[in-house]
């Protein structure tokens, strides 16, 4: 099963952090839809907000397991470009899990 963590700032709201770790075990390597599917997702929106806002995560990646962690952002403008972005991968994730309940579990904690 992969299991999504979200974390949110408590303060406003904001998306923090998140965590993607587990394999969905739908299918065999190569061959599974809803890995892939998450993995795009997720590092589709790491790249994202690089390439689009210049903001660098602090990211860790490896087998099963890729990890996000904003970094202080100080312009507003660039802020809500992330925060839009973060919760668009979110909003993705969330479709997936809806229809692969039984491999994707998203968990949305406030720190």
């Amino acid at each position: 099963m992969i299991n999504v963590r979200i974390t949110r700032a408590s303060a406003q709201g904001v998306i923090v952090g998140f965590a993607v770790k587990g394999h969905a075990e739908y299918a065999r390597n190569g061959k599974d839809i809803v890995c892939a599917g998450v993995s795009t997702v997720t590092v589709g929106t790491v790249n994202a907000i690089e390439s689009l806002t210049g903001v660098v995560l602090d990211t860790s990646m490896k087998d099963g397991f890729l990890s996000g962690t904003l970094v202080p952002v100080n312009d507003p403008e660039v802020s809500a470009k992330v925060q839009l972005l973060l919760e668009s991968m979110v909003l993705m994730l969330k479709d997936i899990a809806k229809s692969y309940r039984k491999y994707v579990q998203i968990q949305e904690v406030i720190i």
